[in-house]
C-alpha cells in the first residue's frame, strides 16, 4: 500500500480539496472507512469515508477553538464529556485544565482511536494515558441519554450530520445532553461550514434553540476544513462570553494555545452577515449541495 497517492474531497459541486501524500495505512471498520497518510503540507493527515478529519499540521486551530472557549467560560469544570473525537485532540486539550478531574470520551468506533494511536499519536500527545481519562465505545446517543452522572461541560467532537454522526445534531441528543449538564454548565459542538454546509448550520442551531435557553454561534478557521471558516456553538442556562474572565481562568491554569487568545475567545461571536442570515434560514446563492462529514 505504501506509495504516493493523490487524495481529496468535494468541498460542493465542481470544487475539490486535493491532496498529494503517502498513503499509510487502509482499513475498514464496522462504521467507516479509516485511511491515513503522511503529506508534505500537513504531515500525517486522518481521513474517514474520504473526508479529511484532522491533520497533525492544523488540528489545534480546530481542537483549540471546540474545548477551550467552552471550559473558559465557566469556573473550575471538573467532569467533562466528550463525544466522538477519536483522534485524541479534544481529550488532550480538556486534559490541559488543571481543575479536570474527569474526562470521559465516548466514540463509537474503537478502530479509529487504534490508528490514530499508532499513526498519528502526536494529536493526543499521551492524553489516553492519563489517570483522569476514560475511554468508552459507545454510540454517543445512547451515551448521553443513559449516563448516571453529570457534566460541566459536554464537548461534541463529532463528523458531520451524516451516517454516525446524525444523531448528534438532532434536539432530542441535545435535550438529553442538557438533562445531564450540572448547573452552570455547557455543551459546546462543532457545527459545519457557514460556506459549503450552510442548511446543516442552521438545523443545528435550531435544535439547540429547542433544547437551551441560550445558544451562540462562533468561528474559527481551520485551513484543510472547506472553506477555512469553520463553525462552533456554545449552549447552556445562561452564558458568560468575558474576554477578562476567560484572560483569568486561562492565566489561573497555566494554559498554553497557538490559536486561543483572549480577545479571540470574545470576538469569535462576532458573525458576519451571512451567517445570520443563515441562521434565521436565507441561505446564500452559492449554498449549491455540500459534502459529507468533515472535523
Amino acid at each position: 500500500m505504501p506509495g504516493r497517492v493523490d487524495f481529496g474531497e468535494p468541498a460542493t459541486a465542481g470544487f475539490w480539496y486535493r491532496y498529494e501524500g503517502e498513503h499509510l495505512h487502509s482499513e475498514r471498520s464496522p462504521f467507516q472507512q479509516i485511511d491515513v497518510y503522511e503529506t508534505a503540507a500537513f504531515g500525517r493527515v486522518l481521513v474517514l469515508d474520504g473526508l479529511l478529519q484532522t491533520t497533525e499540521r492544523d488540528e489545534f486551530c480546530y481542537h483549540e477553538m471546540l474545548v477551550h472557549v467552552p471550559l473558559l467560560s465557566i469556573d473550575a469544570p471538573k467532569r467533562v464529556l466528550i463525544i466522538g473525537g477519536g483522534d485524541g485532540g479534544s481529550l488532550r486539550h480538556v486534559l490541559m485544565h488543571p481543575t479536570v478531574e474527569r474526562a470521559v470520551m465516548c466514540e463509537i468506533d474503537e478502530r479509529v482511536v487504534d490508528a490514530c494511536r499508532r499513526w498519528l499519536p502526536s494529536v493526543s500527545a499521551g492524553a489516553f494515558e492519563d489517570p483522569r481519562a476514560e475511554v468508552v465505545f459507545q454510540d454517543g446517543v445512547a451515551f448521553a441519554a443513559s449516563a448516571d452522572e453529570s457534566w460541566d461541560a459536554v464537548i461534541v467532537d463529532s463528523s458531520d450530520p451524516v451516517g454516525p454522526g446524525l444523531g448528534l445534531f438532532r434536539a432530542p441528543f441535545y435535550r438529553a445532553v442538557r438533562e445531564h449538564l450540572a448547573p452552570g454548565g455547557v455543551l459546546a459542538i462543532q457545527a459545519c461550514s457557514p460556506f459549503f454546509q450552510p442548511r446543516e448550520l442552521h438545523e443545528a442551531y435550531r435544535n439547540l434553540r429547542e433544547a437551551f435557553p441560550e445558544v451562540r454561534l462562533y468561528l474559527g478557521a481551520v485551513p484543510t476544513y472547506p472553506g477555512t471558516l469553520w463553525a462552533y456553538a456554545l449552549a447552556g442556562e445562561h452564558l458568560h462570553i468575558d474576554a477578562e474572565a476567560a484572560r483569568r481562568r486561562a492565566a489561573a491554569r497555566n494554559l498554553r494555545t497557538r490559536f486561543w487568545t483572549p480577545e479571540l475567545h470574545q470576538a469569535a461571536f462576532a458573525l458576519p452577515g451571512f451567517v445570520h442570515d443563515i441562521l434565521e434560514g436565507r441561505y446564500p446563492a452559492f449554498a449549491n449541495g455540500v459534502n459529507g462529514s468533515n472535523s
